[in-house]
């Protein structure tokens, strides 16, 4: 096991993503406006409590995920990385003129990392940083707020620097015992955890129920667009594809199609390498071929689905 791969399981390892970037959305109808366009319960945000929402289509396609930390006097989002500026301008285009919200882009204020692994709340103590005390809360201490996710990403914590301390902040965490790692071996967890990305799983060819998101999917709010699609999905039991973690002897490529019994069943989205050397991917199949166990193929290279 790599030294990357020990930090990700059960030390402490911390991803900088400076190109991540953050908005921010102002004035009294900040959280209404994001309540009729995507999937999470907004309104019931307090100060100090967070939530990953999906900006889905009229056909309930995802559009864009994003983290939504709630603040006494604004509501910061969080976007996948490198789609701020789509974000936004998908945001300014929604505004209506009776709209009472601004779009701000707040990315040279801050610089976010992510932490994770089995050490990473003891990191945080020893780092002497704020640590909140449950899933989807935050804290905020001298320019440093830290966030609680545990179902999304890898599980652990995301880190805002303000710009000014961001280069302390990092020293002090990987002195406090935290490894920094790269996209690609944090990339290769995320499949192994069976976590959707932005690029990967999270694009407009999958509605959030398809790829694991049903949980950001609030069933107790009014309309917002898709809405419809998405409930019938939920009380019918509609969801005909899910995203399951593959394992194969041979590696798969991206876009690579899966078969079973002579038909395509599914499509490669993710790929990576597993500890033992075989090959991992994140697929998203179609039911019932998705069970655990399920053989399916990729070419001439036998597939087997691990877990949904």
């Amino acid at each position: 096991m790599t030294t990357a791969m020990v930090a990700l399981t059960s030390g402490a390892a911390l991803l900088p993503r400076p190109n991540a970037g953050v908005l921010a959305l102002l004035d009294d109808d900040r959280a209404d406006f994001l309540q009729r366009m995507t999937t999470n319960n907004i309104n019931v945000l307090q100060p100090g409590q967070a939530a990953v929402t999906v900006l889905t289509s009229p056909t309930a396609r995802i559009v864009h995920v994003f983290t939504v930390l709630c603040r006494a006097d604004d509501l910061l989002l969080l976007p996948a990385p490198s789609e701020r500026a789509a974000l936004e301008k998908h945001l300014r285009g929604k505004i209506f003129f009776m709209d009472k919200v601004r779009v701000l882009n707040r990315s040279d204020d801050f610089v976010t990392m992510r932490l994770t692994g089995a050490q990473a709340q003891a990191t945080l103590l020893r780092a002497q940083l704020p640590v909140p005390a449950g899933d989807d809360q935050w804290l905020e201490a001298d320019g440093v707020t830290v966030l609680a996710q545990a179902k999304f990403d890898a599980p652990g914590y995301v880190i805002l620097a303000s710009a000014a301390r961001a280069d302390e902040v990092q020293q002090v965490l990987e002195s406090a015992g935290a490894l920094a790692v790269d996209e690609t071996a944090w990339a290769a967890h995320r499949v192994q955890l069976g976590r959707p990305a932005a690029g990967a799983e999270l694009t407009p060819d999958f509605t959030p129920l398809e790829v694991g998101l049903a949980w950001a999917c609030a069933e107790n709010k009014g309309c917002y667009t898709g809405q419809e699609i998405i409930a019938r999905q939920q009380t019918y039991d509609k969801v005909t594809r899910t995203l399951v973690r593959v394992r194969s002897d041979a590696p798969l490529a991206l876009g690579m199609a899966l078969s079973a019994e002579g038909r395509d069943v599914g499509i490669v989205t993710s790929v990576a390498q597993a500890t033992d050397g075989s090959h991992l991917a994140l697929a998203v199949v179609k039911r019932p071929y998705h069970a655990q166990g399920a053989r399916l193929q990729a070419g001439d290279v036998a597939v087997q689905v691990e877990a949904a």
